[in-house]
């Protein structure tokens, strides 16, 4: 089985993907969804690559919601208590801040993303 995070339209879904060998006509069908699945979880995954090499420091979600603003780009100097991401939560908008002083290493979200509570929002170095 694979596990795969899948954005469509803006909503997060995990999906999971049972690989094994079926006969009959619904076996032709089930090997097509796990060959467009992992076309769409690397496209998400390229995203925090592209930000650059994840930091030692990590930045976590407090609480589930929509990513509503990045406050802090990759190479900027933060300050401990500086917002770097900004969450929108029950119709609030919550700072994600810096736990210490550092340098973002990566922001691994992007505006728009829907983020569980606990979910990896930036690193810091």
């Amino acid at each position: 089985m694979k596990n795969y995070t899948i954005t469509v339209n803006g909503s997060v879904y995990d999906v999971v993907v049972e690989e094994g060998a079926t006969s009959g006509a619904p076996g032709a069908a089930a090997p097509a969804a796990p060959k467009a699945a992992p076309k769409a979880a690397p496209a998400a995954k390229a995203a925090p690559a592209a930000s650059g090499a994840a930091g030692s420091v990590k930045i976590e979600a407090g609480a589930a919601g929509k990513v509503f603003k990045i406050e802090a780009s990759v190479g900027q100097a933060v300050k401990k208590g500086d917002a770097v991401v900004i969450v929108e939560a029950m119709k609030m908008e919550i700072p994600v801040v810096a736990p210490q002083d550092g340098t973002v290493a990566s922001i691994n979200v992007a505006v728009g993303d829907a983020v569980e509570a606990g979910a990896l929002l930036a690193t810091l170095n």
